[in-house]
């Protein structure tokens, strides 16, 4: 599976109404912690099918930002059955992400 880039306009579909949990990364280009958060948000999408990645620019969509309160970044929430599950602020290993999706 790839990274799917959300926006306002695929939230729903791809969040709200999705049958398996959802990691989504909040990011910024320029944020030195989300870029060594980064490729391990994109390895989990390749090595774990069973979960849905996505990623948010949060330059790009503040009102999604806005949404989840995000206040720091890189932030990570798992949502499942519409439901945040798990959340974290700042950059944390592979281990700990997947450690979220329990």
């Amino acid at each position: 599976m790839s990274v799917t880039k959300l926006t306002a306009a695929n939230f729903e579909q791809e969040v709200m109404k999705n049958a398996k949990p959802v990691l989504i990364d909040f990011y910024a280009d320029w944020c030195g912690p989300c870029q060594m958060v980064s490729p391990i948000v994109e390895e989990i999408a390749e090595e774990y099918p069973q979960f849905a990645v996505c990623k948010v620019n949060v330059d790009e969509e503040p009102l999604l930002a806005q949404k989840f309160g995000i206040m720091s970044i890189p932030a990570l929430f798992v949502v499942k059955e519409g439901k945040i599950t798990a959340e974290n602020v700042g950059a944390i290993p592979k281990e700990a992400i997947l450690r979220m999706f329990d």
